[in-house]
């Protein structure tokens, strides 16, 4: 049986309010990228990509991901946006992002400059593809 996908009702005129979080991650990342500071930059970019896809759920379905399995929010997408090639590839890249979160965080790993610009690669993909689906 599937597990069950913690989500909470949040009306659809919100994921404006979430793009706007995203577009501040998102500044904000490139501010440390550009300062050299490469975890940092590489959390923002994590969280960014997360409040991208809180706009496309929130818009398409009226509800965001709560738990804290941010693989939640990859299945939200799935299940509430059209399919498509280009879903297919966002949530890959969607996947590839969140699959860093612990690592850029806690791991004690030290991220370079070469990491961080395969995940601004994976972010700017995503990123183009939310932007996208919510402006139609």
């Amino acid at each position: 049986m599937p597990r069950e996908t913690k989500k909470a009702v949040t009306d659809k005129s919100q994921f404006s309010k979430y793009r706007t979080i995203a577009d501040n991650f998102y500044k904000g990342a490139m501010a440390e990228k550009k300062s050299g500071r490469w975890n940092a930059s590489g959390v923002l970019m994590v969280h960014a990509a997360i409040a991208y896809a809180d706009a496309a759920t929130i818009k398409f379905g009226g509800v965001k991901s709560k738990g804290d399995d941010h693989q939640d929010v990859v299945r939200l997408i799935d299940d509430l946006l059209p399919s498509s090639e280009t879903k297919k590839n966002a949530l890959n890249q969607l996947e590839r992002l969140i699959a860093h979160k612990s690592s850029l965080s806690y791991s004690g790993e030290i991220y370079d400059e070469a990491d961080i610009e395969k995940l601004h690669k994976h972010l700017d993909r995503f990123k183009a593809w939310v932007e996208k689906q919510i402006s139609s």
